[in-house]
């Protein structure tokens, strides 16, 4: 049981059997009447958005939530196939569980998959990955120097905007969580 005074940004709590990770948190003292805690909660397994208001003192539940290092194999027909690494057991996870990070998905690269009593909820990607341009227009001899971008479309079929200086065949870092350009890979 977690307690009002033990809230935080990127706490996950459990409403209704349901797991909520917390986006916001205000702890309110009026000059009249009890303090209470105003929290904006992220559902786990949906991503809607729940306002609610807490007395001080009150209790909460934490989720039972569990967490496997996976390894991303291949896709098929919208499902994707991931090894748990202990224990080399396959799982199918459908393409609206991954959202957009399905887009930096790569064969065996190692992913976090969040339970939640025994149902895969989320997934979760390393903060930087290495992908091959595979199209993108020539930079212009000169264009360089004022430090625009252009589109480009990566090996996994993503499409981002790079600097100039960047031609196919590259392979750059790309940052998961804003889908932007990094650096050239080493």
């Amino acid at each position: 049981m977690l307690s009002t005074s033990d809230f935080r940004n990127g706490l996950k709590i459990e409403i209704d059997g349901q797991p909520f990770t917390m986006v916001e948190f205000l702890h309110v003292k009026p000059g009249k009447g009890g303090a209470f805690v105003r929290t904006k909660l992220k559902s786990l397994k949906t991503g809607r958005v729940l306002e609610r208001t807490f007395r001080s003192g009150e209790k909460v539940d934490e989720p039972r939530l569990e967490e496997k290092k996976m390894q991303y194999l291949y896709n098929s027909e919208g499902q994707y196939c991931f090894m748990d690494n202990e224990t080399f057991e396959q799982v199918f996870l459908m393409e609206d569980l991954l959202g957009e990070n399905r887009l930096y998905l790569q064969e065996n690269v190692d992913v976090t998959v969040l339970y939640h009593e025994g149902e895969p909820i989320d997934v979760s990607l390393p903060i930087f990955v290495e992908l091959r341009v595979v199209k993108t227009e020539p930079g212009v001899k000169g264009d360089t120097a004022v430090g625009g971008s252009k589109p480009a479309t990566l090996e996994t079929g993503v499409s981002i905007n790079l600097p100039l200086f960047i031609n196919e065949g590259d392979i750059i870092k790309v940052d998961t969580r804003v889908g932007e350009y990094v650096e050239r890979a080493k």
